[in-house]
Order: structure tokens, then C-alpha cells, then sequence
């Protein structure tokens, strides 16, 4: 777990709109190898139980198409290109076939989409994934299931103020005080940049929990933050990796 504390972590891989080079692409995903920084990713469930690699619901800001992405098989998936690339939206086994260990990964996991086998499902593939990785959820029910079924799996719970996620079953006020974490039981806890400091981070932090503090877009905005957190989720400048 050394990792999470101690290597600043690109955001969606270390991308460029301006270079062509799209967030959460295999471009994206081989240039932060390049620069040996870990990963960060998202990820959500098709409807063939496949994984892709995407951060939004829809389609739309990233590939111009009003279409749910839990709605679309892996083959239908490659007819879609990311913003004006030739960057196609990545399967979660294409990324770890690239990857291959050589640097840590930090997983969201945004959806795992209608099926009951879902978290069975990315179990199955965390589990032949020879490398180092966590991961991290903003719903606490999801690290729930690994906490019961595969507790060695380093896992993060993801908290923001003020961008909280639309689980309408879970009100925000229980997420933003952290009140599921029982269920949960991060072993670290990853931070809106927004919300630092904080006093019930500071006591995690003194409890012994690893905090993870995103997105971190430059240099001061590093600066600020530093004393608060272990470790950084960045994007948009390359901080020293120690």
C-alpha cells in the first residue's frame, strides 16, 4: 500500500485535449507509464458485463453522442472515438494488458450496471490482474461487497462536500460525515480539494488512514494541500515523484 501514500497519482492517466491525447485513454494510460506515475481510472459496467474505461454516464462530452455507456456491448463500444482521436473508449482488460504491473492503478468504480454478477464480475478480473492496484468508490454499499467477499483489496472511500454523487438511496448529509464508513471500512479516504482541510479528515489521518486528496491542478494548489494529505490525484502538471 506504500504506493498510495507516496507516488503522486495522474488523473485519468496524464492526458491533453491540446497534445490529443484524451483522459482515460490506452494514449493517455502509456504516457504516465512512460513518466513511471501511477493511474487513476473509472470504470463502468456494460451490458455484455464487460468493463469500460470512462469516467461519464453518457457519451456525450467525451465521444458526441447522447448514449448511456452501461447501455452499450464491448463491440458497439469501438465505434465511438474519443473527442477528435483516433482513441477508442478502452475495456478494463485492454488497460491492464497495457499496464501489466508496471505501475500502480487506482480504480473508481463508477457503475457495475443491472447484472447480479457484476461485482463477481470485476472480482474475477482484479483477481488475474498481476500488479499492484486499490480501489475507490464513492458509494459505500460497493466497498461493502469487497469488504464481505474479497476484504484484501485495498479500498478507498471518496468524499466530496460539495460533488457529491446522485445515489438517491444514500442522503448526502450521511456521505459528506462519512456516517457509512462502517460499512465501507476504508483503508484510506480520498479527498475533493475543495473540502481540505477538514476536521474529519484530520482525524482520520490521526487514526492511521492514508488521505488521498483530488484533483490537484498545480503546483500551489500541491503546496496548499500538503500538510493536510499523504498523497495526491493530479492532472494538467507533473509533480516530483519521490
Amino acid at each position: 500500500m506504500n504506493w498510495i501514500k507516496t507516488k503522486p497519482i495522474a488523473h485519468r492517466g496524464i492526458h491533453s485535449n491540446k497534445n490529443g491525447i484524451p483522459e482515460n485513454s490506452l494514449l493517455a494510460f502509456h504516457t504516465a507509464i512512460k513518466k513511471k506515475y501511477p493511474i487513476e481510472l473509472d470504470i463502468h459496467m456494460l451490458a455484455d458485463d464487460n468493463f469500460a474505461v470512462f469516467h461519464d454516464d453518457n457519451l456525450e462530452r467525451m465521444c458526441g453522442e447522447n448514449i448511456k455507456i452501461n447501455e452499450l456491448t464491448s463491440l458497439q463500444l469501438k465505434k465511438y472515438n474519443l473527442l477528435s482521436t483516433k482513441e477508442k473508449i478502452p475495456l478494463l482488460q485492454e488497460v491492464f494488458n497495457l499496464i501489466n504491473g508496471q505501475v500502480p492503478i487506482l480504480i473508481e468504480i463508477k457503475s457495475y450496471g443491472k447484472s447480479k454478477d457484476g461485482f463477481k464480475c470485476l472480482y474475477n478480473m482484479l483477481s488475474n490482474y498481476n500488479g499492484e492496484f486499490a480501489i475507490q468508490s464513492f458509494n459505500p454499499f460497493i466497498l461493502g461487497w469487497f469488504v464481505k467477499n474479497a476484504p484484501s483489496i485495498l479500498r478507498g472511500q471518496l468524499a466530496s462536500r460539495s460533488k457529491n454523487p446522485k445515489i438517491l438511496h444514500i442522503p448526502k448529509i450521511v456521505l459528506k460525515h462519512f456516517g457509512l464508513n462502517f460499512i465501507s471500512k476504508p483503508n484510506f479516504i480520498s479527498c475533493d480539494f475543495n473540502d481540505i482541510p477538514n476536521k474529519k479528515v484530520e482525524k482520520f489521518k490521526s487514526l492511521g488512514k492514508s488521505i488521498l486528496c483530488w484533483t490537484i491542478r498545480n503546483e500551489q494548489e500541491y503546496k496548499k494541500i500538503q500538510s493536510f494529505c499523504d498523497n495526491i490525484i493530479f492532472e494538467n502538471f507533473l509533480p516530483e515523484i519521490h
